[in-house]
């Protein structure tokens, strides 16, 4: 598993310390989505108290993840991926070995879909995190 248990957080770390996978790896990241895209569907479509699970159909592995980052930056700072800079470390004992969900329920009520796909929302993420390193050395 990675210590990206968010994808924030994964980023912050190539940028500000190094990144770490755990274990064998078997852990999946879903597509990034509009929040406030979702809330407003909710709020004006659903039931009160309802609950929907929100996902992009998008698993991937954290390794991939990870390089995808790191190749990322580079194209963004137009230099090498630094892949060396990924550490594999034993996987910490009863670790999840997926985190998954199953976000048909609010396709299928509400008809709602991530209107980006994963690899458009990680660059913006990416270019944001590097645009705003003030407030990612203040958090760090």
């Amino acid at each position: 598993m990675s210590k990206f248990n968010k994808i924030e957080t994964g980023i912050k770390d190539l940028i500000v310390i190094e990144p770490t996978v755990f274990g064998d790896d078997r852990g999946f990241f879903m597509e990034a989505y509009s929040k406030k895209d979702f809330l407003e569907m909710v709020i004006s479509n659903s039931p009160a108290g309802e609950i929907y699970n929100i996902g992009g159909f998008n698993e991937e592995q954290n390794i991939n993840i990870v390089k995808l980052t790191l190749d990322t930056v580079a194209r963004i700072k137009n230099e090498e991926p630094k892949y060396y800079l990924i550490t594999y470390v034993q996987d910490r004992l009863g670790h999840d070995a997926r985190y998954a969900i199953d976000p048909t329920k609010i396709v299928t009520e509400l008809g709602w879909y991530p209107e980006t796909d994963f690899i458009t929302d990680i660059e913006k993420t990416i270019k944001w995190y590097l645009d705003n390193q003030e407030w990612v050395n203040m958090v760090s």
